[in-house]
């Protein structure tokens, strides 16, 4: 086993009466892609946005990189290393491609996202580059100074992953990020991910296409009712009849 780079330790997490998490406990390893699967209402992105500070845990830590994040405010995770793709894509729709990689750029410097520093920033030829570089890896660079509203909702996706990768984070965290795509774009997804691991980074996948996971995942996790029924490689997963009769109904 490898340096651990985020250990999530005990979590829970209840809504009401309703337990969303319960007792997890999971272990990513540095440089690794690390999937986390399950049904739907499973604890995926509750589990995510936990990892990210949206959510604080009832019980429970979070470590990244040795510090503890658990009650940190998400710019100040975003600060420390941890970035997120989300399910919905947050983007500035009124601004350019490059704009809004830019302005992520900037937010990781300055720990905020202000607009009103875009002049300013149009102005720094370096990061200017960094982003028109940053586009062209995911496959966008000729829609550069497009309004980034007019997008595809695929290539929405890809335009949010730039603007993750230009803030050289030590984890991402993918929240379905192949969601919407058609097979080919999602083909070139899978593509640019295996790119971006062997530049040393670290991922957390939550992602329903077994495609996906099977070409991209080192180690998987399931979630079943909030908490983590099984972890293992993929071989490991794909043989689990616990596994088969919570979410791949049998399937291999």
């Amino acid at each position: 086993m490898g340096n651990t780079v985020l250990s999530v330790t005990n979590v829970n997490k209840s809504f009401g009466g309703l337990r969303a998490l319960s007792s997890i406990d999971l272990q990513i390893e540095e440089g690794k892609t690390h999937a986390i699967i399950g049904p739907n209402g499973a604890g995926k992105s509750t589990l995510l946005n936990v990892c990210v500070g949206k959510i604080e845990p009832d019980t429970g830590s979070v470590v990244f990189d040795g510090k503890n994040l658990t009650g940190k405010k998400p710019h100040e995770i975003n600060q420390a290393g941890v970035a997120r793709v989300f399910q919905t894509p947050e983007i500035f729709p009124e601004l350019s491609l490059l704009q809004n990689v830019m302005v992520s750029a900037f937010a990781k410097r300055d720990g905020s996202f202000r607009l009103n520093a875009i002049r300013s920033l149009l102005s720094e030829k370096a990061l200017h580059d960094e982003a028109e570089h940053m586009l062209e890896d995911v496959g966008l660079k000729d829609l550069i100074h497009h309004e980034s509203g007019s997008l595809s909702r695929g290539d929405k996706r890809r335009l949010e992953l730039a603007m993750c990768l230009i803030q050289h984070p030590r984890l991402l965290l993918l929240d379905e990020p192949t969601a919407g795509m058609s097979r080919h774009d999602t083909n070139g997804t899978i593509d640019l991910l295996k790119r971006i691991k062997e530049r040393g980074m670290t991922k957390v996948i939550i992602e329903h296409d077994m495609h996906v996971v099977f070409s991209l995942a080192d180690r998987i996790s399931v979630l079943a009712q909030g908490a983590i029924i099984a972890s293992g490689t993929p071989d490991e997963i794909r043989g689990n009849p616990k596994v088969q009769e919570a979410y791949l109904g049998g399937a291999h």
